[in-house]
């Protein structure tokens, strides 16, 4: 083969690799192109407030709080009056709440979050208070008008994380009851604290 030839060979072979090479990236483009706009719209679609959130509306505002809280079992609750606000953040993703009163003569102030998983189906919430040091987390699902809660807190007097149940029950848009339980002296599943929230006039 004369070298003008093979200098021209090596010119076409070289056009039609960068041909290829173009072919097989905008193949590879397009490929990747719908597996984005999924992940997009996936993303979207858990970021965006739904029926989930509307379901905790009546829960927004401030309300009279009135409590009870059993230290001993065996022994009539203490009794207090408190109040709480909630506002929606981050574009009524979540409730935010903050609670002041009293707790066994002591002013007491509490802080939470509320919300609700679009990719788990599942309600949540945090607490953190001046009664302690720990951060409390609690996941639920809402059966009629109440929403069942499952978590674990650091409880003082067993030295440990212990597991405890709520119920939030929103009776209507001005009413709603707060119970919760967990392991008493013996162990035993008994009633810890009964809160009842009005809404403010």
């Amino acid at each position: 083969m004369k070298l003008r030839n093979v200098a021209q060979y090596l010119v076409v072979a070289g056009a039609l690799g960068l041909a290829v090479t173009a072919t097989a990236a905008d193949d590879k483009k397009q490929a990747a192109a719908p597996a984005d706009a999924k992940a997009m719209e996936a993303m979207e679609k858990a970021a965006a407030p739904g029926e989930g959130h509307k379901k905790l509306e009546p829960l927004a505002g401030k309300f009279a709080v009135k409590s009870k809280m059993w230290m001993d079992p065996s022994k009539p609750p203490e009794e207090s009056t408190g109040s709480t606000e909630r506002k929606w953040i981050m574009g009524n993703r979540y409730l935010q709440e903050e609670y002041k009163g009293t707790m066994m003569g002591q002013a007491f102030t509490g802080m939470g979050i509320q919300g609700y998983d679009n990719v788990m189906k599942r309600y949540f919430g945090s607490w953190i208070d001046s009664g302690s040091t720990s951060m409390s987390m609690s996941t639920g699902t809402l059966a009629g008008n109440t929403i069942k809660y499952k978590g674990k807190m650091s409880d003082p007097m067993a030295g440990k994380e212990v597991p405890y149940t709520m119920s939030l029950k929103i009776a209507d848009n001005d009413h709603h009851t707060l119970e919760m339980w967990g392991p008493g002296p013996d162990g035993k599943n008994v009633k810890w604290m009964e809160l009842q929230y009005t809404r403010a006039k």
